[in-house]
């Protein structure tokens, strides 16, 4: 198995000397160098030739968001960012992530000395992700609405819709291409919890639809999509002919909070073949018992194929088992949804 080279950048000594000891503690993971900017940054990434770079966002000189987006322009490399949970650490993770970035891993809320076990599987899981993530090049530009156009009809099915690693920007492929009287939607994207509010609002500035963070009771209605708050788990319910959301904790499932599994099994149950199921870009597996569950119960199902993700995980873990009934590029996934609707 070949080495993966990493690349840390990160104004704190202190954190880059952590995270170069979790990473080195992993045998297929070499840190390769280090660096406190990123003018240092770029002369050792044209030397050393990094696999992955983990990257910082609050740094001197050129700030991190900065730096990434030059980066995916000339150079596109995965990027993991290692970002606070503050909200304005949630709010430049975001950026990130739409400036090209794989994935991020929040650094603890504590000295990063106290919570180095804590976030040590997670940065090597994605550091792992990264390296064989699809990275594409950016355009140094603003995102444009897409044109939509309404439905000739509005229709009261449900469309879940499950993403991890690269589902923030699939999400708002998918989402921008949709028109304002779309089916109502309920989300999981794999989010901490001070991380989906933010999404949801920025997403709510460039999509017809109207994007938000859910909370208990919502209804699932037309124009309307629902995003699972961060972690808590969202299922569906009935009540008479309204469909609502629940959100309540409980334990992982598929390793996540909120779960992709958790909502897809609900929809299965509660909509049956009043549904849509989609699962798009993310690592490992969650979300494909819970589609297999809902084209069981007579939904349609969508994943997105290999080509167009960043990670392909949790879409060929779903279409091996035979839980997708169509696979599509990412391009065509919203198409692919407004053609089921009947």
């Amino acid at each position: 198995m070949p080495i993966i080279k990493v690349l840390i950048i990160d104004d704190s000594a202190t954190a880059r000397a952590v995270l170069s000891d979790i990473l080195s503690s992993d045998p297929s993971i070499e840190v390769v160098g280090t660096a406190s900017d990123a003018y240092v940054a770029r002369d050792k990434i044209v030397e050393l030739r990094p696999d992955v770079v983990c990257l910082d966002v609050e740094m001197p000189r050129m700030d991190g968001i900065t730096f990434l987006k030059k980066l995916m322009h000339y150079m596109p490399l995965p990027v993991v960012m290692v970002s606070s949970l503050t909200q304005s650490g949630a709010k430049t993770t975001l950026e990130a992530l739409e400036a090209g970035a794989v994935d991020f891993v929040p650094k603890p809320h504590s000295h990063i000395y106290d919570g180095k076990d804590e976030m040590r599987d997670e940065l090597i899981a994605k550091v792992k992700a990264a390296s064989k993530a699809k990275v594409f090049k950016k355009i140094l530009s603003a995102p444009q609405m897409a044109n939509q156009t309404s439905l000739a009809q509005t229709t009261n099915k449900i469309v879940a819709i499950g993403a991890s690693t690269g589902g923030t920007e699939a999400l708002k492929d998918v989402l921008i291409a949709l028109p304002r009287n779309a089916p109502g939607m309920v989300i999981v994207q794999h989010m901490p919890a001070n991380f989906t509010a933010l999404f949801a609002q920025r997403l709510n500035t460039l999509c017809a639809m109207e994007i938000r963070e859910a909370k208990n009771g919502d209804s699932i209605i037309p124009g309307v999509a629902l995003i699972a708050p961060g972690d808590y788990h969202m299922v569906v319910r009935r009540s008479g002919a309204r469909y609502y959301v629940e959100i309540g904790n409980g334990e992982k499932v598929s390793g996540h909070r909120p779960s992709a599994d958790v909502l897809f099994n609900s929809v299965a149950k509660i909509a049956g073949s009043n549904a849509i199921g989609v699962i798009l870009t993310g690592m490992g597996g969650d979300g494909a018992k819970g589609l297999l569950a809902m084209r069981n119960a007579g939904a349609d199902t969508i994943g997105q194929d290999e080509a167009s993700c960043v990670v392909y995980g949790m879409p060929k873990v779903a279409y091996d088992i035979g839980a997708v009934e169509k696979q599509l590029p990412l391009s065509k996934v919203a198409e692919g949804i407004l053609s089921l609707i009947v």
